[in-house]
């Protein structure tokens, strides 16, 4: 990962503005002969169906616009392929001159390749030399590291580029909304500088060897009074030199961050959405027994009383709903599967039952109250948290881009699908656990939903979720740390969780802790303990 890096802020390469500028469109095409793929753990044989296609890279042809030494990608977010394997994510790079370049001018490119259909995520670097007038060398690149419990591997090579300068339209545009995002990060240290800053902190306990696997460990990092500790971000061939922009599956925590807010979102401007029936707005779900009393709530809560087994997560990793439900691509297979497949057996809001589906019939929902009030082309995504939650917070550009079924329809997953940034997770934990869903003086969310959901609300505490030290409320979970810290009440500690073993934590003493791991372990206990020693809020 090293030869991909850019130069280090104190040497003269980047101290020097780079002689050519890029402006225009990249295109990658064959392979050369040196290139290599090493599968590391492939659990489902994914490196050898479709003509081991995923072996090899998807077709790029992407325009590009620089600012100073920025490069940076006109289309950000998972952009739609005809790969069967992979989508490209694409992200700023840097360019500069090196000694020995011959008057061309080198470029890096960070980049993920997410699994079609689904939100693994594959994070590798391109680079390559380019002058002006569109000479161009071949492209190298490497992938090394991924968030991905079930398909892992090392791949490397050379292709053929061809440069096409042109003028970019909007291009203006393009580099604002990067300098906004880039203004707009919270003051970032090593997570080692924690204990200096704070005194008496030790940074070991988060992220620690003997809680997470350090193999299996992408990223993770504490937010603590505004300011984002954070660890490198790891790949098998060191450290991925554009950590502030490696792009990290949400999974589940879409149910929280993508549906959850989004539900208290509009429910600040419409009191009544949470209590609307699912029957009224999904033809679908109604043309079946068992949804007419079933509400938005009830679908945020997992608690729509339809389910096969209440056994901890059976429903959801069953063969019949990966094949039904998770492995179609369009959304007719997709809600049919998830108005029909569970049976009734409980009234709504009684007991809790993981289903990604029950998010899936809830962002249908959305959808269909949306339209009826603003118009037929209204998409929650899009409408409330692309195009306006998520600017006014200045997340970043890829947020705005969620996974979506590969029809006319473009139904958002909701439960799963949106790619992260650790900037992203850091400011949106101030929004929530401090700020409180207020941007200014203005309070954008449903003050009364998110203490529930972040267990203010005594009255409203959510559901048993498998186990008594877990509850889940609108779209959160919470883990009772009693006995973990020792306190002499119940201490509950709203989280979000992810696929694969992804964790953030919104701790009552303001701090965030976060890890994206990909070893299916859920494990925080040690960075509890320590949050709690640096700023208790367990009472004893």
């Amino acid at each position: 990962m090293a030869a991909f890096a850019p130069p280090p802020p104190d040497s003269a390469y980047a101290r020097s503005s780079p002689h050519q500028h890029l402006e225009g469109r990249l295109r990658l095409g064959a392979l050369r002969i040196a290139h290599g793929f090493h599968p590391i753990l492939d659990r489902y044989g994914d490196a050898n169906t479709h003509d081991r296609a995923a072996q090899h890279l998807p077709d790029f042809d992407f325009e590009f616009v620089q600012d100073g030494d920025a490069l940076i990608p006109v289309q950000r977010g998972a952009i739609p392929s005809t790969h069967p394997e992979w989508e490209f994510i694409l992200e700023p790079g840097r360019v500069w001159d090196e000694p020995g370049d011959g008057g061309y001018t080198r470029a890096s490119l960070p980049f993920a390749l997410e699994e079609r259909n689904a939100n693994c995520m594959h994070q590798g670097v391109l680079t390559f030399l380019f002058r002006a007038d569109g000479a161009v060398s071949d492209a190298a690149y490497e992938i090394a590291g991924e968030t991905c419990a079930y398909f892992r591997f090392d791949a490397w090579g050379y292709v053929q580029a061809r440069y096409m300068p042109g003028a970019i339209a909007g291009r203006k545009t393009v580099i604002g909304h990067y300098r906004d995002e880039v203004r707009a990060r919270l003051p970032q240290r090593p997570l080692a500088q924690l204990a200096a800053d704070v005194h008496g902190a030790r940074p070991e306990a988060f992220g620690a060897a003997a809680e997470i696997p350090p193999e299996t460990m992408s990223v993770y990092g504490l937010v603590v009074d505004g300011v984002h500790y954070r660890s490198d971000c790891a790949t098998r061939q060191g450290p991925y030199p554009y950590c502030e922009v490696m792009d990290l599956p949400s999974y589940s925590l879409a149910k929280s961050v993508g549906a959850g807010i989004a539900v208290m979102r509009l429910a600040a401007d419409y009191p009544q959405l949470t209590s609307t029936r699912i029957a009224a707005l999904v033809p679908q779900c109604a043309g079946r027994g068992g949804w007419g009393d079933v509400t938005i709530g009830d679908a945020l809560d997992m608690a729509t009383g339809r389910y096969d087994s209440a056994a901890y997560e059976a429903d959801e990793d069953s063969a019949a709903t990966l094949e039904g439900f998770f492995l179609p691509d369009r959304h007719a297979a997709k809600l049919d599967f998830a108005c029909r497949h569970y049976p009734r057996k409980a009234a709504p809001g009684s007991v809790w039952v993981y289903h990604s589906t029950d998010t899936y019939v809830l962002g249908a929902a959305l959808n269909a109250f949306l339209r009826a009030r603003t118009g037929p082309d209204a998409d929650f995504y899009r409408d409330i948290l692309a195009d306006r939650l998520w600017p006014a917070l200045q997340l970043g550009s890829q947020l705005g881009v969620s996974r979506r079924t590969y029809d006319a329809a473009a139904q958002p997953f909701t439960g799963y699908g949106l790619t992260l940034h650790g900037d992203d997770i850091a400011r949106l934990s101030l929004f929530l656990n401090v700020d409180h869903g207020r941007i200014g003086t203005m309070q954008v969310l449903d003050p009364v939903l998110l203490d529930q959901a972040l267990q203010r609300d005594g009255a409203h505490p959510g559901l048993r979720a498998g186990f008594d030290e877990l509850r889940y409320k609108n779209g959160f979970w919470a883990w009772n740390a009693q006995q973990a810290l020792g306190c002499r009440t119940a201490t509950w500690i709203p989280f979000m969780s992810g696929y694969g073993g992804i964790v953030v934590a919104l701790l009552p003493n303001g701090m965030t802790y976060y890890y994206f791991s990909d070893g299916a372990v859920f494990s925080w206990k040690m960075a509890a303990v320590e949050a709690d020693r640096i700023r208790p809020f367990c009472q004893r």
